[in-house]
């Protein structure tokens, strides 16, 4: 599916919101996008139009409220993500969700929830804040979701296991520095625990960030293998486009 379109659009009451959809009138299933610490960059733009190509429409919340920062910028980029708010974030995101109800090519029963590092997190929060709303879920690289110390700051998650309602997949890297095995272990633990349904994944020689092709931890083949798993698990558990 080649034919897409892509703009800027304002949520009601809430930020900005980037937002793909296919050429074809659908209704098409649909993912929120969570962002890395970085912003909405080009990037997380090409994420969307990427979904939009293969039959979803795609909507990025822009939570830094216009803010970007280049890969190189870490210490800026992670100062901002200090000042996230998760109320806030969750609030927003359902602003995304509203958004699509409100759009015809949209399907309002099949609508999943995408994340990256920061918004591999935040895509965790949100199978639980928004459970009722959400038929599945993908997050690369969710930092900050069970941790021994989070280094900057964030409260562990595991607590909201229990609300959760849609299909789970987790990436992870293996030579991610920042989320260890025995952080995976947790997560597994609380959701077995809890009796959801959900897949992790560990790519051998991975570090964190994999999947972003601008910056240095890109691995094209941990990349291109979590996209196929990433787009079967939408395709399974929302269905295709009409």
């Amino acid at each position: 599916m080649s034919q897409i379109s892509s703009e800027w659009i304002q949520l009601e009451n809430g930020p900005r919101a980037w937002y793909a959809r296919p050429g074809t009138a659908g209704p098409h299933p649909a993912i929120v996008v969570f962002i890395e610490a970085f912003g909405v960059n080009q990037h997380f733009q090409d994420v969307a139009e990427r979904l939009a190509r293969a039959g979803f429409c795609a909507i990025v919340p822009d939570l830094y409220h216009g803010k970007t920062y280049e890969y190189s910028d870490f210490d800026r980029a992670i100062g901002h993500l200090k000042t996230l708010d998760d109320e806030l974030a969750m609030a927003e995101a359902g602003l995304a969700i509203q958004a699509l109800h409100q759009r015809s090519e949209v399907r309002k029963d099949a609508i999943g929830a995408l994340g990256f590092c920061m918004g591999g997190r935040l895509t965790f929060m949100a199978n639980a804040i928004h459970a009722d709303r959400l038929s599945a879920a993908v997050a690369f690289y969710g930092a900050g979701i069970a941790p021994d110390l989070d280094p900057v700051g964030r409260k562990p998650l595991l607590h909201l296991v229990h609300q959760m309602r849609a299909p789970l997949l987790l990436l992870y890297g293996a030579e991610d520095q920042s989320i260890t095995p025995e952080e995976h272990g947790r997560i597994a633990s609380a959701l077995s625990t809890a009796h959801k349904r959900y897949t992790l994944t560990v790519f051998p020689d991975a570090p964190h960030g994999f999947f972003a092709d601008p910056r240095d931890s890109f691995r094209p083949e941990a990349a291109q293998e979590g996209w196929r798993l990433t787009l079967d698990h939408f395709t399974h558990y929302l269905g295709a486009s009409a």
